[in-house]
Formats: C-alpha cells, structure tokens, sequence
C-alpha cells in the first residue's frame, strides 16, 4: 500500500514517484471536492495511451491496475494505492486490468489548485 503522483515530466513523457507523506505534509490537508465515483474494470481490459482527463486521486479497492510509461516500464497498483493522477499533457500513459480479476477504483476529481 502506497502514496503515488503520476505526473507530465518536461520531456513530454508521464512519470511515476513515490510520496512519502511524512515529508509532503500538504498531501495530508484536507482538499475540497465536490464529486466521487467508482468504478470496476473487467480483467483483460486495457486502454491505449490517454492523458489523465483532470487532476484527480484514483485509489485501488481490489484488484490489480497497471500503468505503462513511455519508457517501457509498467507499474502495478494493488488495494490501497492511492494515485495523484495529473499528467494531464504530453503522451501520457496505458492502463490495464493486472491479473485474473476486475479491478475496483475510487476516482476523486480535485478543483484546479
């Protein structure tokens, strides 16, 4: 279980860090929203490069999610990662259903900032 920020680097190129929230300590202030939803992705499903539509806190509840980077690398998220999805330009990034199981996500759109 972990804190991530998928972001547009300045190579045009989405990028993955760690967050250590005991050294950010504005992630753990509380964020104004107005809307939530979830969703289930079938095992098996995969979409092709997509820039995130907004900034927004996607968290895994079950299942397995995979992210590809442009560099080749993928990245599986499990229950209890949470994401800070902002790369909103450039090439962006995949998603795919990891594993054999749907994968259940909580979406939290923030207000620009």
């Amino acid at each position: 279980m972990g804190t991530f920020r998928l972001y547009s680097g300045d190579d045009g190129q989405s990028h993955i860090e760690a967050i250590d929230l005991d050294q950010t300590p504005d992630w753990k202030s509380a964020r104004d929203v107005t809307t939530i939803s979830f969703s289930e992705a079938p095992a098996g499903r995969f979409s092709d490069w997509h820039t995130a539509p907004r900034r927004q806190f996607v968290i895994v509840l079950s299942g397995q999610l995979e992210i590809g980077l442009g560099d080749g690398s993928k990245h599986v998220f499990g229950p209890g990662d949470a994401r800070l999805v902002e790369d909103i330009t450039g090439q962006g990034h995949t998603t795919a259903t990891h594993g054999d199981q749907p994968c259940v996500t909580c979406t939290i759109p923030l207000a620009n900032q």
